[in-house]
């Protein structure tokens, strides 16, 4: 709690009511990303300072070295506070953004970056009305197949009328074929590895 209050210290603009936050968020990384989003909010900055998570984000996924710099528990923290400073020094980011990573580094809260960045996500997504959605394949799927899944889910009975919807692609060889949609707490699992564990379970029970 002691790295939390220091964090709300550091973002006294993040105390002030006048923000609402559009999505209780629990555990750690949610109370982090609330705190930024607050802040960011306050100073009608949270374009920016989503642009800046997302290229961090993209980072991470491009050089998963870097994720495992910050999310190594056995790195020293001085060490991590030099590193996260040298990162920030390569991309343009907001003064709101660079703060707050200094004060993960201070508080030794970098091992949480790639949750707390799935929370601000979550944060700005609810604040716009979007609903998140992701689509599991065995390969990359295009935007033309993407934008199909969008409109079959868009006028199925799942999503209230009128929902927007915010697809996000992951790849997972091991399902082997076919998707996996993940959507309002709702997962639709049509998968060929799905199909073969049924097909197994089947020829499997007794007789």
């Amino acid at each position: 709690m002691r790295n939390f209050v220091q964090l709300k210290r550091a973002f006294s603009a993040s105390r002030m009511a006048s923000v609402q936050v559009p999505l209780a968020l629990h555990g750690i990384d949610g109370r982090y990303a609330t705190a930024l989003f607050t802040a960011a909010a306050k100073k009608d900055s949270l374009p920016k300072v989503e642009g800046d998570l997302k290229q961090i984000a993209g980072l991470l996924e491009r050089d998963p070295a870097v994720a495992t710099f910050l999310e190594n528990p056995l790195i020293a923290r001085e060490k991590k506070k030099e590193g996260v400073a040298i990162i920030l020094g390569q991309g343009k980011y907001s003064d709101l953004t660079t703060n707050f990573f200094n004060v993960l580094a201070e508080n030794g809260r970098l091992g949480l970056t790639t949750k707390i960045l799935s929370s601000f996500a979550e944060l700005t997504r609810a604040a716009r009305g979007e609903v998140a959605v992701t689509v599991t394949s065995a390969v990359a799927l295009d935007s033309k197949t993407l934008n199909k899944v969008r409109d079959v889910l868009a006028k199925g009975n799942l999503l209230e009328a009128g929902a927007k919807l915010s697809v996000t692609n992951t790849v997972d060889p091991q399902i082997i074929g076919g998707l996996v949609i993940e959507v309002g707490g709702k997962t639709i699992d049509l998968s060929v590895s799905s199909k073969i564990t049924k097909l197994n379970n089947l020829l499997n029970q007794p007789v």
